[in-house]
């Protein structure tokens, strides 16, 4: 994975304050607009998306670029493959 300082993106989602299934539905809604090849930055609070995200992104066959956790909130950046 790339460090994410290194990586830039196309659209930002902010779920913060969005317990499950909030956040991976609307990651999945951003995800379908986006073109093969965008990325999408999203923000997280929950912590159950550091294990759902992920589960989002191989379901969809998207790339997960990289993830921060910072404890209070959760940073993911994704690729859109398809």
């Amino acid at each position: 994975m790339k460090m994410p300082d290194t990586l830039t993106h196309d659209e930002f989602l902010d779920t913060s304050g969005y317990l499950c299934p909030l956040p991976v539905y609307q990651a999945g809604q951003v995800l379908s607009r986006l073109a093969s090849g965008q990325v999408l930055r999203l923000v997280t609070t929950d912590r159950g998306s550091l294990e759902d995200i992920p589960a989002l992104a191989r379901q969809r066959g998207d790339q997960l670029l990289a993830v921060e956790d910072h404890g209070a909130t959760q940073h993911f950046w994704i690729r859109k493959n398809s």
